[in-house]
């Protein structure tokens, strides 16, 4: 019973990952199709989104994806999305 509940616990552990890995990309795509639409935003803020979404794409490749959909998220807050 024991090595059932493990075995699945560590299943769910990998599949999380794996969407955290999947959402990252679509993030920075919605991050970049708003920024092409000329935001309504301060010039600080667009610095602000800009770093985020660089800062994002860098976690995303360096595997750590919850960094990445944090940072990315901090972006389309700023930009409304």
């Amino acid at each position: 019973m024991k090595v059932t509940t493990l075995v699945t616990g560590l299943c769910a552990a990998l599949l999380s990952s794996s969407a955290f890995a999947f959402h990252c990309p679509a993030d920075m795509r919605k991050i970049d199709e708003a920024l092409s639409g000329n935001p309504q935003i301060s010039q600080q803020q667009l610095a602000q989104v800009k770093q985020y979404r660089i800062d994002g794409e860098v976690y995303h490749k360096a595997g750590k994806h919850q960094e990445a959909v944090d940072t990315l998220a901090k972006a389309m807050k700023i930009l409304g999305i």
